[in-house]
């Protein structure tokens, strides 16, 4: 009986981990969508340039990450016309949580070089691309 209750324990925990696995990568698949939805709708022209993490190793992902939720805070819409669509699209972004379980990375987002805000984009699509 004993081995039993051990078994039905297993299969459920194993069932568990594998039905949480596909939730998160549909969710970083609809994050990479929102981070494509903002490239065309960004302000590219006299603008500040922000930090850009670029292949980061996977120690630095949480640190790269949060370095993006940084940076998006510093975007500006193209124009007036797209500025609903740029808040909303800018909001999912900030509140993203990224949960990794490895090491902090000992680097600070100003390691990393600035680039403009659709190259800035691209990376941060890179990136959630690799964690997919």
């Amino acid at each position: 009986m004993e081995r039993m209750i051990i078994f039905c324990m297993l299969f459920f925990c194993c069932s568990m981990a594998l039905t949480a696995a596909p939730y998160r990568i549909v969710k970083y698949k609809q994050l990479f969508k929102t981070i494509r939805q903002l490239e065309p709708i960004v302000k590219d022209k006299d603008v500040e340039l922000l930090h850009t993490p670029e292949n980061p190793v996977d120690e630095c992902l949480f640190t790269a990450v949060t370095c993006f939720q940084k940076g998006i805070l510093k975007l500006q819409p193209a124009n007036s016309q797209v500025n609903s669509t740029f808040n909303q699209t800018t909001k999912v972004l900030k509140n993203f949580t990224f949960s990794n379980a490895g090491k902090h990375c000992e680097s600070s987002c100003e390691s990393y070089e600035k680039k403009n805000p659709k190259e800035f984009l691209k990376s941060f699509a890179k990136l959630i691309n690799k964690v997919i």
